[in-house]
């Protein structure tokens, strides 16, 4: 894939793929324009102040609603900087999670391309630009991990029927596909209560497993209903009217529907040909909301700069503890974040037990995180657990993007 390296580039082309390779960048012509306006005012900023800043006058509230809203459309042009920016992320660690984890599966590096793309929102929402060297670097790190998340669930559910299904979903996975699935909040807890209800009755008998559970027969349909009605009571003060074992299960068959869509959400392909009346509207007709110069607002140069500069020195802090060590620990650490292979094939790869492989695993996070709270200590730093935490964090960020 060739690498981005120009600025307006970086935020406003897209990866234009074909039959599942990197063909080259698209360019959308409206997110070029607002670049090179942006830059002609302010060439001196960098790459990483210009992420910082897109992200946040995303993260920033609309002031004015209504879909011609001018604020509106700034908000949804800072998106879809962002969204141009971590193209490379996506795509490199969609193929990575394509050839080391899915293999010969239906879902191709286009497939897992797109997921990527659909989770930056999600992802974004806890970047905090104090606590990591920067937003690609972090969001990198997180989809690795929120991709597998995703393929392990779905590899879980895809054999379960709807009654399994039903059994094997998770109260506080219930609760996010309910809210995902856009339903008023008086209304979740009645699925919720049904559930419950379906679990405590439904208990399975048959041998070989629970994956294929059939539909509950009419008596245990019915016994559902009646537990719904004794426990409604307790939904709200107004005692709804009682259920019917139709409706009960009508609920329950929603509720799958919630469940399976949450896990098995369409892949929706990035589109950047921004159809439509609004979206057509000229970047020169946007209003510029950031005053003076459009970077002064969001953050200082000098504060900033001296962020990148301990970022920095942490960076070198490691760099240096790493390479005091012995070759076996840095091969054990190579193998283990930069080729993702598993403390099992570490194992088998060095002929080594696998105790041994943890032990260096954990007595090399160990070292690395001493040396970071030493470095800390030397420039009059007080440490609390929970900045220890956030310290812990960022290690791993560095171990995951920069060995």
């Amino acid at each position: 894939m060739r690498p981005r390296q120009d600025i307006t580039e970086m935020f406003s082309t897209f990866i234009d793929l074909q039959k599942d390779e990197f063909s080259g960048w698209l360019v959308d012509r409206r997110l070029r324009v607002s670049m090179q306006n942006y830059l002609i005012r302010s060439p001196e900023v960098s790459e990483k102040q210009w992420a910082l800043y897109w992200y946040q006058h995303w993260r920033s509230p609309v002031v004015a609603v209504g879909a011609a809203s001018p604020r509106l459309q700034f908000d949804y042009l800072a998106k879809m900087h962002l969204q141009a920016y971590l193209q490379e992320p996506c795509y490199q660690v969609g193929k990575k999670t394509k050839t080391k984890w899915l293999g010969n599966s239906q879902y191709s590096v286009a497939d897992v391309f797109q997921m990527a793309n659909a989770e930056i929102e999600t992802i974004l929402k806890d970047f905090d630009s104090k606590k990591s060297s920067g937003l690609k670097e972090y969001f990198g790190m997180a989809i690795r991990s929120k991709l597998r998340d995703i393929f392990r669930q779905r590899q879980e559910a895809d054999p379960c029927s709807n009654w399994a299904l039903l059994r094997k979903v998770r109260k506080k996975q219930l609760e996010k596909a309910l809210k995902n699935a856009g339903l008023r909040p008086t209304e979740i807890p009645k699925y919720l209560l049904a559930w419950k209800c379906f679990n405590q009755i439904y208990l399975p008998t048959q041998p070989g497993g629970t994956k294929q559970l059939p539909e509950p027969s009419s008596q245990l349909w019915k016994a559902i209903a009646d537990s719904y009605n004794s426990y409604r009571h307790q939904l709200t003060e107004n005692t709804p009217p009682l259920c019917t074992t139709q409706l009960i299960k009508e609920w329950l068959d929603e509720t799958v529907g919630f469940v399976r869509n949450d896990w098995f959400p369409t892949v929706e392909y990035l589109d950047t040909s921004n159809s439509g009346n609004n979206a057509r509207q000229t970047l020169e007709d946007i209003p510029d909301f950031s005053e003076d110069s459009p970077i002064d607002k969001i953050i200082a140069a000098e504060d900033l700069q001296n962020q990148q500069e301990q970022i920095d020195q942490m960076f070198g802090v490691l760099s240096e503890t790493l390479q005091a060590w012995d070759q076996k620990s840095q091969e054990i650490f190579r193998l283990y974040y930069q080729e993702e292979l598993t403390q099992q094939q570490i194992m088998e790869q060095l002929q080594m037990s696998q105790a041994t492989v943890s032990r260096k695993l954990n007595r090399g996070r160990e070292s690395l995180l001493g040396a970071l709270v030493k470095w800390s200590q030397n420039l009059n730093i007080s440490l609390n657990p929970n900045q220890i935490k956030h310290m812990s964090n960022a290690l791993e960020e560095w171990l995951k993007n920069r060995l």
